[in-house]
Parts: C-alpha cells; sequence; structure tokens
C-alpha cells in the first residue's frame, strides 16, 4: 500500500497554499460551488488518482449513481475500499464535485468509492442513511471488479457524509435490511459530524430529521454499542456550523463502552477546514488526510 506523502517543508506548503488561494479566487469568479471549486483546483494539482467508473447505478431512484476512483497504478494485490459519503446538510451535494477526496483516499492506496444519494425535499429521513447501505452493498458486490478487497470496507464522510457514515457503522439495520453483514464495515474515520444534535435547533437538521415520530433513532450516539467497529472522530474546534461536542459526545460514549474510537480536535479549525484539506492546494490546513490514512490502514488489514 502506497503510504502517505512525507511532509513538505514549510516554505513549499507555504507555495502551494498561496497558488492554491490565487487559483481559488479565480475559481469562485465562475459561480462554482465551494465543493466543485476544491475539486477545480484537485485537478490542477491532483493526486495520483484516476477515475475507473463514473455515474454507476446502484438503486432504483435516478440519483443512486457513483463513482470509483482507483490509484494511478495498481498491482496485482486487491485495496482496500473506501465509501466517502460527502456532505451537504442533506439538501445539497454531487458527487461530481469531490473527486479531491476520492483522488487523496485513492492516491493512498484506497479503491474509493463515492456514492450520490436522495437529498430534502424529496427525501427525508431515514432515505439518505438507506441509500448508503446501498452504496455498501454495492461496494461488496462489485469493489473486486476494480482491484478492491470486499472483505476490507471502511467509510468515510465530512459533515451530513458523516452522519450517514456514522448511522451505517452503529446501527445494524440498515445494512441488514439489505443483505449485508455489519461486520464487514471494518473501521469509519469521520470529518466534522453531526451525531447528538437533538433538540433540532437549526432549519437543514429539522427539515431533514424532524418528522420522524422517534427522535432518538434518528441520533448515532443511540446506537453506539461496545462492539462498533473502530471509529476516528475528526473535528476542529472552531467549528460553528456542527458544533465538536458532537464528536466528543460520541467519542466518551464509545470510549465508556470500551469500543476502539480516537477523538481529533484540531485548535482554531472551522467546518470547511477538515474537508478542504482534502485537496492537495490546501493540505496544509489540517492533518485529516494523514489522520485518516493512518487510522484506515491500521484497521483494515
Amino acid at each position: 500500500m502506497k503510504p502517505v506523502p512525507p511532509r513538505r517543508s514549510a516554505f513549499h506548503r507555504r507555495t502551494m497554499l498561496a497558488a492554491g488561494g490565487a487559483v481559488f479566487a479565480l475559481l469562485a469568479l465562475a459561480n462554482c460551488s465551494p465543493a466543485g471549486l476544491l475539486n477545480s483546483v484537485s485537478r490542477i494539482s491532483g493526486d495520483r488518482a484516476r477515475l475507473a467508473a463514473g455515474g454507476v447505478a446502484f438503486g432504483a431512484d435516478p440519483r443512486l449513481k457513483l463513482d470509483v476512483w482507483v490509484p494511478a497504478r495498481q498491482g496485482a494485490a486487491k485495496l482496500p475500499v473506501v465509501v466517502f459519503f460527502y456532505g451537504g446538510g442533506w439538501v445539497s451535494g454531487e458527487r461530481r464535485d469531490y473527486g479531491f477526496a476520492a483522488r487523496a483516499f485513492a492516491a493512498n492506496g484506497f479503491i474509493v468509492i463515492v456514492p450520490d444519494y436522495r437529498l430534502v425535499p424529496g427525501a427525508r429521513f431515514p432515505a439518505f442513511v438507506e441509500d448508503g447501505a446501498l452504496a455498501v452493498k454495492w461496494a461488496r458486490d462489485h469493489a473486486a471488479d476494480h482491484g478492491g478487497d470486499p472483505q476490507r470496507i471502511s467509510l468515510s464522510g465530512h459533515s451530513a457524509g458523516a452522519y450517514i457514515a456514522a448511522m451505517l457503522a452503529l446501527d445494524r439495520r440498515y445494512l441488514t435490511a439489505v443483505g449485508v453483514d455489519p461486520a464487514i464495515i471494518r473501521a469509519a474515520a469521520l470529518l466534522s459530524g453531526p451525531y447528538d444534535f437533538y433538540p433540532f435547533t437549526e432549519p437543514r437538521g429539522r427539515d431533514a430529521l424532524g418528522a420522524w415520530p422517534r427522535p432518538a433513532e434518528t441520533q448515532p450516539i443511540t446506537y453506539a454499542r461496545a462492539d462498533a467497529p473502530p471509529m476516528l472522530l475528526i473535528h476542529g474546534t472552531a467549528d460553528t456550523v456542527v458544533r465538536p461536542f458532537n464528536s466528543e459526545h460520541l467519542a466518551t460514549r464509545l470510549a465508556t463502552l470500551g469500543a476502539p474510537v480516537e477523538l481529533k480536535l484540531y485548535p482554531g479549525r472551522s467546518h470547511i477546514d477538515t474537508i478542504k484539506s482534502l485537496s492537495p492546494f490546501f493540505r496544509g490546513t489540517t492533518p485529516a488526510l494523514a489522520d485518516s490514512v493512518a487510522f484506515l490502514q491500521t484497521h483494515d488489514r
């Protein structure tokens, strides 16, 4: 498996960040989405990975399509698989804008699957979690076609995507319902996710989950268990979109139960910093990629 690249010099990091900022500003003039901007910057100076399959259907709904990313060079050995769920408050997001995240993991020796899922207002909880379960089922059934090991599937995601990944990792019912053994999940590396946020105090949470008659069932922390897969919870301490207590509470609950969990808090970093740092030009913002890769490599054997 390809190791995480060595730490660059301070001068090189400053140069990359300055160049990235300039390119980012130019692309912003073209009215790209924030994720689209990161993706465009990533293509200019991207990680060594390639799109192996795009727009593959994994469910009946027209939106349920996924992309598969692989390392630029693959050997004969089967590689571990990461299913990455993007964020967007359950109301926005497109898999095509998150190639930068997929490239980052694929360049480090993973087969990466990025699925779309149904969004509010066309869908409400638990539809997007059910869609995530179908994506994991597809990974189990088809990852080997792209050089992946279906026995080594891990999850990752940011924000609302981290929520989906956490629900799949902790609540066995979703994978079981689609005929997948929940034990298939080796680990989860989650960025800036909401895991303990009831009562719903902001519109997106209310719109996505507020109609469910039993609110506790919408919260990942409800399903914390001693035999949960190993989980890495990453959060910036300056995150005002999804407060860091979400990761702190879940980490505490899992640790109390004896489950394997690591909590990484990045001082002064925001909600966007953790996902932005997966893009090459902004990798110095946080160590989220290096921490995630190291954690998943430890637990995907």
